[in-house]
């Protein structure tokens, strides 16, 4: 999961810096765009780094993107308010880093959320299918709870354990809708 994260994120860095070169006018005052091998180092430790948070869990979604010229840009969504001031103060000093720009969602509490994100865990890493998910340090199926509304990020090896997750979510009471955003290893 960690491979095909940093994967993605490195090419959406990479094809930012080829599509939209910055200015080199005036590069007196301005940073130099970043090098493959800078984007790459980063990207590296910037996944290191949130996989490493003591709050992140399995109902926390965070991903990101680094630009050409050092900005790094939090996404996602975080069940606990704090975790994204930690996710923001994890990354903020790696070398190359030059901005962050925290888009992080904080979800809504609510009693109702949280009782549909345990039922859904349990659906989920209850169903012999996926149970051996459950065993590893942040399981890769991530259960985002939105007012009643579900969606699954994350990467699992086969599709049809993205459809075993999907009926599972679908299974637990006051769940309005389930968005399947799960990706299949190649």
């Amino acid at each position: 999961m960690k491979v095909i994260l940093s994967t993605i994120v490195l090419i959406t860095a990479l094809t930012q810096a080829q599509t939209n070169p910055p200015s080199t006018a005036g590069t007196d005052n301005q940073t130099q765009p970043l090098n493959q091998s800078s984007t790459e180092r980063i990207v590296k430790e910037v996944h290191h780094e949130l996989v490493l948070l003591p709050n992140y869990g399995v109902f926390d979604n965070l991903g990101y993107r680094v630009s050409p010229d050092g900005t790094l840009t939090l996404i996602g969504q975080v069940a606990r308010p704090v975790l994204k001031s930690d996710a923001e103060n994890a990354v903020k000093r790696i070398e190359g880093v030059e901005r962050v720009d925290n888009q992080i969602q904080v979800l809504p509490t609510s009693p109702m959320d949280d009782q549909i994100r345990v039922a859904t865990y349990r659906a989920i890493y209850g169903n012999t299918v996926l149970s051996p998910y459950q065993m590893r340090a942040v399981p890769p199926i991530h259960i985002i709870v939105n007012g009643g509304h579900v969606t699954l990020e994350g990467v699992v090896a086969k599709q049809m354990e993205k459809q075993v997750a999907e009926a599972q979510a679908k299974s637990v009471p006051n769940v309005f809708s389930v968005t399947n955003n799960l990706r299949v290893e190649e």
